[in-house]
């Protein structure tokens, strides 16, 4: 079993890694540069960002306008779509600087209806390809071909509450398949499976700034809320990645061929924190994260730090971002992320375009990191979308 537990561990650190700046020849562990504790979970890649808008702004979605990707940022946005029908395709080459594979990407695709000028419906499919791995015994011989997967699936419903606030839920079924099946006398490996459900809020209205119009809105989602998974039967279990965002975001017309977006939005994992180890013995001061139940584990993560309230604070990632409009038709992104250097030390710049005619729109995204030999330096999203009406969004249940 020991063999298995091995390639489970090398093959999760591989999906892992796009979440840290861990240099490639390192191993994913809980201790981080200058000492860290770096928060992991299961399933890291349904908080990847899937669609180039969003990480052409600094992986920030949670409080922008709302699109055909919001399922994954924030479902209470979906209500605030201004088409009737959505549907978009996004792409991501995975991991391209470290040369593992050649074939790892991330595929996204969503989708919106609306059933009413106050209601809207969705659906999202996320699709991680974690390319072919070839076992090589110390003799040279080639042993069995490993090629591993992962897959979500996700509905979303959200209603207008009021002129101003909309909320939404979404359900998500996620599979993770690492090493296939297998079973022996003592143990077996198998997919891991879960469903999660996420929760958003979002706020927009009309505001005055030097007397000109402009359009403010804030955002929060707490996503993947559910049980914790397991590839073995044994025992150990490993929390997903809940997570909590909050944002704020501000557009407002220069002019009427030009706008302006400024955006800033916080994250944090909600998986506890890894524990302090007693130096004589090794093992966890407290009680051990693998005896927690997911629901003390996810909402405990808000207070469980090992150093207090300032440890709790360097959890918080944080995103700004900026969107530019010409005549509603061109757009230059820009954003910057930052993660502290103890819990994992991503700090990269992004930059994106985009292009809108009639139904049709595309945006691009590129991610440059600044450290050196950063797994995600380098990455490329493209997105796809489309947009139709069919005047359910002109009919209300309220008026």
């Amino acid at each position: 079993m020991k063999k298995y537990q091995k390639l489970l561990g090398f093959l999760s650190a591989v999906a892992f890694l796009g979440l840290t700046s861990a240099p490639a020849t390192a191993q994913v562990t809980t201790i981080g540069q200058n000492g860290g504790r770096v928060i992991t979970s299961a399933v890291p890649f349904l908080i990847i960002a899937p669609d180039a808008r969003a990480s052409g702004m600094g992986d920030m979605g949670v409080a922008t306008t709302a699109d055909v990707n919001s399922i994954h940022w924030n479902p209470g946005k979906l209500a605030r779509v201004q088409d009737d029908i959505g549907l978009g395709i996004s792409y991501t080459p995975w991991l391209a600087a470290l040369n593992l594979t050649d074939d790892m990407s991330i595929s996204y695709l969503s989708g919106f209806y609306k059933l009413s000028k106050e209601r809207t419906i969705g659906v999202a499919m996320k699709y991680f390809d974690l390319g072919n791995f070839q076992e090589t015994f110390d003799n040279g011989e080639e042993g069995q071909l490993y090629s591993p997967r992962e897959f979500s699936f996700a509905a979303s419903y959200s209603q207008m509450l009021t002129q101003y606030l909309s909320a939404g839920v979404s359900v998500r079924y996620a599979r993770s398949q690492l090493l296939g099946t297998f079973s022996n006398p003592t143990s077996q490996a198998q997919a891991a499976n879960t469903v999660a459900a996420d929760v958003g809020f979002y706020y927009t209205r009309d505001i005055v700034i030097a007397g000109k119009t402009a359009y403010w809105s804030a955002g929060t989602s707490v996503s993947n809320l559910g049980p914790k998974v397991t590839y073995t039967d044994e025992s150990r279990r490993d929390f997903i990645p809940s997570n909590f965002r909050l944002g704020t975001a501000l557009a407002t017309d220069l002019d009427p061929y030009n706008q302006f977006t400024l955006g800033v939005e916080v994250n944090k994992l909600m998986v506890p924190t890894p524990r302090e180890r007693d130096p004589d013995t090794g093992l966890p001061i407290g009680t051990p994260v693998d005896s927690l139940t997911w629901l003390q584990g996810t909402f405990g993560s808000f207070s469980d730090a090992p150093d207090g309230f300032a440890e709790e604070l360097s959890e918080f990632t944080v995103s700004v971002g900026a969107e530019y409009w010409y005549n509603k038709t061109f757009a230059a992104r820009a954003g910057y992320f930052h993660e502290a250097a103890t819990k994992g030390n991503r700090k990269y710049i992004t930059l994106g375009l985009g292009f809108r005619y009639n139904v049709f729109g595309i945006d691009f995204a590129y991610l440059t990191a600044l450290a050196q030999r950063h797994p995600l330096d380098d990455t490329l999203r493209f997105s796809l979308h489309f947009k139709f009406d069919n005047g359910k969004g002109d009919e209300s249940i309220t008026e």
